[in-house]
């Protein structure tokens, strides 16, 4: 029972020491406003970007959408990407791992395009798909590929010696090894390349929504640049922030279901 009670002070304690961090940063952001050392032209103080936020919740103005409205264009944007990542990246990356000719002929074209930034690409997917929502979600699909591909195909690479040698003596085959053995060694790995994915995917939405939008949280961000309005550019770059750590806290807690022995290693 002391176990129990400590471990609940333990994480109570971790809890309030990353409370008392935004809110120490909040209370020093808003002494810099007041105290003249950034203007507040330069940096809106923390209550004026309350101001802003309950503000844009009913009020469309001066971009035409409401928070909500720009927030929902935005993440089904990035899920349908983030989703389409690893749809495609977590399988290709176990095959590449465990499999030498898969590896062989898709590791040169992989390797040609995973140094190209995504905001690059935006030339390109204009081309193939127009200037709709096809263009953004590609843009953010290339973006969170890369980690969701390479973080699977390390977890095969990282795969026991010992326990594919076991699985050998007992008989097992080539594909038994691979999905008994290699694929459950890798979920870890696999849960870290999701959630890279994911922050890939968040970080890409700004530079994919400058391909013609006119709603979501990037376009919100930019339109604020364009109007010297940093209330509203700090409002969209919260939210972009805050749908992150929520969708990776989700994640985690999927993780602890799916990988349990992982919990007692953190």
């Amino acid at each position: 029972m002391r176990i129990g009670k400590n471990d609940l002070l333990r994480k109570l304690g971790n809890f309030l020491l990353s409370i008392s961090a935004i809110v120490v940063l909040l209370i020093i952001w808003q002494i810099v406003v007041d105290t003249g050392l950034i203007s507040s032209r330069k940096l809106a103080p923390p209550t004026k970007v309350v101001t802003t936020f309950i503000d844009k919740l009913t009020n469309p103005n001066p971009d035409g959408a409401v928070l909500m409205e720009h927030f929902w264009a935005s993440l089904r944007l990035t899920v349908m990407g983030f989703v389409l990542a690893c749809v495609i990246g977590i399988p290709l990356g176990l095959l590449m791992g465990y499999f030498k000719p898969v590896d062989y002929f898709v590791t040169p074209i992989f390797e040609i395009i995973r140094p190209i930034p995504p905001i690059a690409w935006i030339p390109v997917m204009l081309l193939l798909f127009g200037i709709g929502n096809g263009s953004k979600v590609a843009i953010i699909f290339l973006a969170a590929l890369v980690p969701a591909l390479l973080n699977s195909y390390a977890g095969v690479k990282r795969t026991s010696a010992v326990l594919i040698n076991v699985a050998k003596t007992a008989g097992a085959s080539k594909m038994q090894i691979f999905m008994q053995v290699c694929v459950p060694s890798s979920v870890p790995m696999i849960f870290t390349g999701v959630k890279n994915a994911l922050s890939s995917a968040w970080m890409t939405l700004v530079a994919a929504e400058l391909v013609s939008s006119s709603v979501g949280l990037g376009y919100m961000i930019q339109n604020g640049r364009t109007l010297s309005r940093c209330d509203i550019i700090i409002v969209g770059m919260l939210m972009i922030g805050v749908s992150g750590a929520i969708m990776s806290g989700l994640l985690s807690l999927i993780e602890d279901k799916v990988a349990p022995w992982m919990v007692k290693t953190r």
